[in-house]
């Protein structure tokens, strides 16, 4: 069972845990900056948004790789970067729609969510749940249930 990041951005508080964890794996520091994860906040209306690589299935990171440095790990599902293959030209960073793969000044290198091999720092960090890592086929559920409840609710009102 392929499982992925599932993002509930009404649960976010903004508390930037996620991108601490993250930084700390990754990078051994506590360093939201250097997070492969990060929490966009909305001050206007009061909201936070965590975003990070969806890992594609027609990654385009992966395709406009031209040392194939970007290669899907396939016990995990994530499009992984290879150190010692990338020649930090940044060309998967333009390619990316996303904007989730990013460049590290410190290495030469591009980073991007590797789903901390397939156990997310972030997911297990969130202290609201607005980061889960679950089964693949139903990150949409939720969406499901809310869109159904507002369709049995207006049914309701009709009657």
């Amino acid at each position: 069972m392929m499982k992925s990041l599932h993002i509930v951005a009404e649960k976010c508080t903004g508390c930037l845990q996620c991108e601490l964890a993250c930084s700390l794996d990754n990078e051994g520091v506590l360093n939201p900056s250097k997070s492969r994860i990060k929490v966009f906040t909305f001050h206007d209306e009061g909201r936070f948004v965590p975003y990070t690589c969806t890992q594609c299935a027609e990654a385009w990171c992966q395709q406009a790789c031209p040392v194939d440095a970007i290669s899907k790990d396939a016990a995990t599902g994530a499009m992984v970067v290879s150190d010692a293959l990338c020649v930090g030209c940044k060309v998967c960073t333009i390619a990316c729609p996303f904007g989730t793969v990013n460049y590290n000044h410190d290495t030469g290198k591009v980073i991007k969510c590797d789903l901390c091999e397939g156990d997310p720092e972030c997911a297990k960090a969130c202290p609201t749940d607005a980061i889960t890592f679950i089964d693949a086929d139903w990150t949409g559920l939720e969406k499901m249930r809310n869109w159904a409840a507002k369709t049995d609710a207006g049914t309701r009102a009709q009657a």
